[in-house]
């Protein structure tokens, strides 16, 4: 790894209106659920602004015919397709990275593999790829599936496919283009191709990619998992993992295993970059934070059905505590928790969708500028976070104060950069870009298949 001086990574995580569910209702954010690229492209131009190294988008896929019971009061993340939202957005950027959510049940390897390795050309290296395994009812039903696999099978297809499109961008060297000459009528090395002939659990394929092999090697991958079977596949996998705790004790706790977790697959410790999310409110003073923050509280809607990180409590009442409830399959680290810091704190329903569930488990802190930049500092150097992931509660202007005032207090304390240094996602993170296994190796025939004639 690099012997430069350890820096701090931001990326940010950017929704239609905000993070906060009561951000919809608050004058300045839109007045409209319908898709608008512009909005999206003045937020990710004020991150590059910033020199943030990412922006960050959700998929929230699958929405069932019966699900739509109160549907008119939900404050809903529907909007462009990540992958669509990005090629448009690496267009009108030049250094900030993108990452794109998608979701490994709904896909097929080759499919996915062809559409990121064109991304990554596209935007000239800044494409990451948030994997994702979790299988909501409503996506379930969405897409047919009657019989949704387990929490362990789902991460154990999600690796499998991983790994076929791994051996997808490898099945080309980086230089296999570079040499056509038009004389003699070669246009590519025949001994930089590699056939896939993949044989796993969940795919098997026999193939080339038809797309050369992506700027960075792979696009960066990132993931977001609290469970024992999250962490293992995030230290297998990951090199950005979006983690969530409200306390220092529980950040310290996670990077510590997680770190020990990529060191026991042969990795270096450094590949991957722990970023909690942080939820942000600043003012000029403390109280003018406070009262910002309690603006937004106060339009929460608790009428109707009530969600806490998927189970519906909406039969208890509001101001009664959390029963005992069956963990789900979905969001399982998530969910403990959820429910541990219910039982340390004695929190009502209510109080607990405030502190937990609007912010999905994540740091909340107010203040000024420089005490929002105490707290990042705090973390960083207290091994507690490699950076965050910033979760602006309302939008545009969350961001926009965190770019204005919060950035330029962090560069003064030399944690974060001024400028750019390079181009690719993987340069801004100081991430090694993968070498190509197959490089320089001579071409084997390929094996006869199953039922090919000789």
């Amino acid at each position: 790894m690099s012997d430069k001086k350890r820096q701090l990574a931001l990326a940010v995580f950017l929704t239609r209106h905000g993070h906060h569910p009561g951000a919809w209702r608050q004058p300045g954010t839109a007045s409209t659920g319908k898709p608008d690229f512009r909005y999206w492209a003045d937020l990710v131009r004020t991150a590059e602004r910033g020199k943030l190294d990412a922006a960050f988008f959700a998929d929230f896929v699958g929405q069932s015919g019966d699900s739509t019971r109160g549907i008119e009061r939900r404050h809903a993340f529907l909007d462009f397709e990540p992958l669509t939202a990005t090629a448009a957005l690496a267009s009108i950027t030049s250094h900030i990275g993108l990452v794109a959510t998608v979701n490994t049940n709904f896909e097929q390897p080759y499919a996915l593999a062809r559409r990121l390795a064109s991304l990554d050309h596209i935007s000239g290296g800044r494409i990451g790829w948030n994997i994702v395994s979790s299988l909501a009812d409503g996506a379930a039903k969405s897409f047919g599936i009657d019989q949704p696999a387990s929490h362990a099978e789902r991460y154990a297809r999600a690796h499998d496919f991983v790994e076929l499109a791994k051996a997808l961008w490898n099945s080309w060297e980086d230089d296999a283009f570079e040499g056509a000459d038009k004389e003699s009528g070669i246009y590519l090395n025949a001994d930089a191709v590699h056939p896939v002939h993949y044989r796993g659990p969940y795919y098997h394929i026999d193939s080339v990619l038809d797309m050369p092999r992506p700027i960075q090697g792979y696009p960066v991958f990132a993931q977001a998992g609290n469970s024992e079977v999250g962490r293992d596949f995030a230290a297998r996998h990951a090199e950005m993992i979006y983690a969530a705790a409200q306390f220092i004790e529980d950040a310290q706790a996670f990077y510590k295993d997680v770190k020990a977790r990529v060191a026991g697959y042969g990795r270096d410790p450094d590949t991957l970059k722990v970023m909690p999310g942080l939820s942000f409110t600043i003012g000029s003073s403390l109280q003018e934070a406070q009262d910002k923050f309690g603006a937004l509280e106060e339009k929460v809607d608790f009428s109707g059905d009530l969600n806490l990180m998927g189970q519906d409590v909406s039969a208890y009442p509001l101001d009664g505590p959390l029963p005992d409830l069956p963990e789900p399959e979905n969001g399982k680290g998530r969910w403990r928790q959820l429910t541990a810091l219910a039982r340390r704190e004695n929190l009502t329903i209510r109080q607990l969708f405030l502190r937990f569930n609007a912010v999905r488990g994540h740091r909340v802190v107010l203040g000024t500028p420089a005490d929002i930049a105490d707290q990042i500092q705090d973390w960083f150097e207290r091994d507690a976070a490699d950076g965050f992931n910033l979760i602006p509660p309302l939008l545009p202007s969350s961001l926009e104060d965190f770019v204005d005032l919060v950035v330029p207090e962090l560069q003064r304390r030399g944690l974060f950069r001024t400028e750019y240094e390079a181009t690719t996602l993987r340069e801004h993170l100081r991430l090694p870009r993968p070498a190509n296994p197959n490089a320089s190796a001579a071409r084997a025939p390929a094996p006869i298949l199953e039922g090919e004639f000789a």
